[in-house]
């Protein structure tokens, strides 16, 4: 079983939130697959599914941000999931607006969903699905960025950067890390609004 799961805030305040990115995509995902995220177990919500061929099990943790570990880590418990076999997506300020990065293992970024995964589950070899949402001018500035609502040019290209990353975490998964990294790395999502 994969566990992928999608990082953000609980609640109708913080849906529409950059730091939201991960629920965002973990909800194009589910409705793409089918698969309704309409359980909750161990302070997450979560879905049971099949993603090509591979039984996935889909989650949101609703513990707040920083405290995203203590549901992930029940759920690796729970369901006997390796690390490896855990897909996160994300938001991330180190990106640009517009841009999907993909990582196997690495640090946390300051990243204090992150930080609560890496400390929880003992280890950071995971597999992310990052969402560039760009950064402030000033660093005192981050944490009121990340909670704001993506702005509204922000909002037209949303729904084709979390069907690319949606598409970037199905390709892992059929693929493996690397065939999807060469796959969606350089592609902008401009040309994804042209062709769609």
């Amino acid at each position: 079983m994969k566990l992928i799961v999608g990082l953000g805030n609980p609640g109708i305040r913080y849906r529409l939130s950059r730091h939201n990115a991960g629920f965002l995509i973990l909800d194009q995902l589910a409705l793409e697959r089918d698969i309704p995220i309409n359980q909750t177990l161990f302070d997450a919500h979560i879905g049971k599914g099949k993603i090509d061929g591979d039984v996935v099990l889909l989650a949101k943790p609703q513990t707040f941000m920083n405290l995203s570990g203590i549901a992930i880590r029940k759920l690796t418990d729970y369901f006997r999931i390796d690390l490896q076999d855990v897909i996160v997506a994300h938001d991330d300020l180190d990106l640009p607006f517009q841009s999907i990065r993909l990582k196997a293992g690495g640090g946390h970024g300051g990243h204090k969903g992150l930080i609560s995964l890496i400390d929880h589950l003992g280890g950071q070899d995971f597999i992310r699905v990052r969402l560039g949402i760009g950064k402030p001018a000033l660093k005192t500035m981050v944490e009121g960025y990340v909670l704001e609502h993506f702005s509204e040019e922000e909002m037209d290209y949303l729904p084709k950067l979390t069907t690319a990353a949606a598409a970037a975490v199905s390709d892992i998964l059929s693929f493996g890390i690397q065939t999807a990294m060469e796959k969606h790395h350089g592609k902008k999502i401009t040309n994804l609004i042209e062709e769609g």
